[in-house]
């Protein structure tokens, strides 16, 4: 049996998946050729690592697929001089991404086995411009600070307006939206104090947030 050959998994996932998707922002696909993308799962997984699928981390929860993955990067277009925000750290390979884009990212995960195991990865990375927390911020996060790039891994059944509210001008948030069976990926961009810029990018799929799946109605005869 062949020896399964990293790199060239690594660059058909860029060429053959990730790039026929669009996704054709140098600066973006040059992070998911630089960080390995096989270190952020489990080691069964690795032959998976560079595979179109949502690949299992635990807790019921999934990374997300790479051309999902690269079609938010490039959508939230994070800069060497900006700070981000983002929501769901999941197995940190985004966040290692968002971190090898940006000044600084703030990662906020619900379950604390995943911080662990992120900040694990990044430090054998030497990745050393993420602050990683743990909480619930479905709903928002440091509602004091103000950030240039927010985007959310998870999907939400609304966007909480507490979201757009700490975007500076000019910034970005990138989310997944909607009501199974149906999600879309959208962009709000912040053109002033008051002035929000929305649009619709792509339909995809992925799981909610904890906390922020649509909620139950009753019906009574």
């Amino acid at each position: 049996m062949m020896a399964f050959d990293t790199e060239l998994a690594r660059f058909n996932m860029i060429e053959q998946q990730i790039r026929p998707w669009d996704v054709l922002d140098k600066r973006v696909l040059a992070a998911l050729a630089h960080i390995p993308r096989e270190q952020f799962v489990a080691p069964e997984q690795r032959n998976l690592a560079f595979s179109d699928l949502a690949l299992p981390i635990g807790q019921g929860e999934t990374m997300l697929p790479p051309v999902v993955e690269g079609r938010l990067l490039q959508a939230a277009n994070p800069q060497p001089q900006e700070r981000v925000l983002e929501i769901g750290t999941g197995s940190g390979f985004f966040t290692a991404c968002l971190a090898h884009l940006a000044r600084s990212v703030v990662s906020v995960e619900i379950h604390p086995e995943f911080t662990a195991r992120a900040s694990e990865r990044l430090a054998e990375l030497g990745i050393t411009n993420v602050l990683l927390e743990t909480g619930d911020a479905a709903r928002g996060w440091a509602p004091n600070e103000r950030f240039d790039v927010i985007l959310l891994t998870g999907a939400v059944a609304e966007l909480p307006d507490a979201f757009r509210q700490q975007l500076t001008i000019g910034g970005r948030l990138v989310a997944i939206v909607g009501h199974e069976p149906i999600m879309s990926a959208v962009r709000v961009t912040r053109l002033s104090e008051v002035e929000f810029k929305h649009e619709t990018l792509f339909e995809t799929h992925t799981r909610y947030l904890q906390g922020a799946a649509p909620r139950p109605s009753f019906q009574f005869n």
